[in-house]
């Protein structure tokens, strides 16, 4: 293909250089391109219809702008293929993750608290040095915290879908890992993806399992928490949420109280997001235009 045209949503706001590749501004709201478009890219959240409008668009490539991929209805694709943003939000959701575990296990907010009221307070808190963190979901977000917690030896034990070995340790699954792994669990974090098996997982029976003060981080999504469950543990376990549901919170969610630290999502808005969703884009023309393979391709599986 000597030449290709490509939709990009006005989220994104580097500019592409790329002979042979034409590059529109599309919002996803409007009409869709005239001429239509080979590539069309998401803004950070796709919608649902988001299948739809790149059918009409005429696209053969839906480039969205997450890694997950639960909004996209793997039945009505037809021939177009869609690529999450693997790569573009690993490393920042990391630094999210360690710094809510960091927020609990050190008692930030009683810092904060204490400089606001003045008051002069060296207290000892849990910290993360030598924790046991249950890590489940080993996947590219999952490993980039693994290296993170490492930095401060911190014991990972690793749960995923299934079980196995890999060349960094052991993997339970999820389903069949023995109670051991979660009673000795000073806290467990979830990076797993939304999926049937998969949703509602951390609910009573779940974090019955775990030990008085032990921090649970939901870092995936929050259809995998049962809301009802985690409020009625408010006062023994340390709830911290990076993902909610719904989004946004509404401001009457007992979440709100239950939980010791929100962070309302953030997990891969950093500067770091906009360079690397460039180089995934220039990668998926550069692909267009030699007939390669185009990368990080999730559906059709």
């Amino acid at each position: 293909m000597s030449e290709i045209t490509v939709a990009i949503h006005p989220f994104w706001t580097f500019d592409i250089d790329v002979p042979g590749a034409k590059i529109i501004r599309w919002d996803f709201e409007s009409a869709p391109p005239a001429g239509g478009a080979d590539i069309v890219v998401t803004s950070h959240w796709a919608k649902p219809d988001a299948v739809e409008l790149a059918q009409k668009a005429g696209a053969s490539l839906l480039q969205i702008g997450s890694i997950g991929f639960d909004m996209i209805d793997p039945d009505a694709l037809g021939s177009l293929r869609v690529a999450n943003a693997k790569t573009v939000h690993e490393p920042a959701t990391a630094e999210t993750v360690v710094l809510d575990l960091l927020i609990a296990l050190r008692d930030v907010p009683r810092m904060m608290a204490n400089s606001a009221n003045k008051n002069w307070e060296p207290f000892y808190a849990p910290g993360l040095t030598d924790k046991e963190i249950v890590l489940v979901g080993v996947g590219g977000v999952g490993s980039q915290i693994a290296q993170r917690l490492e930095a401060f030896n911190a014991h990972i034990t690793y749960v995923a879908s299934r079980e196995r070995d890999e060349d960094f340790g052991h993997v339970y699954a999820l389903d069949t890992a023995p109670d051991s792994v979660w009673a000795k669990a000073d806290g467990v974090i979830t990076v797993i993806p939304a999926t049937d098996q998969t949703r509602g997982i951390i609910n009573k029976d779940f974090l019955a399992k775990l030990k008085d003060g032990a921090v649970v981080l939901n870092a995936g999504r929050g259809v995998l928490a049962v809301n009802e469950d985690l409020v009625s543990e408010k006062d023994r376990l340390r709830i911290v949420l990076d993902v909610a549901d719904p989004e946004p919170l509404p401001a009457d969610s007992a979440l709100w109280d239950a939980a010791f630290f929100i962070s309302h999502h953030t997990g891969g808005n950093t500067d770091a997001m906009q360079p690397r969703m460039k180089a995934v884009v220039e990668q998926q023309i550069h692909a267009a235009l030699n007939g390669d393979d185009f990368i990080n391709v999730v559906l059709p599986k």
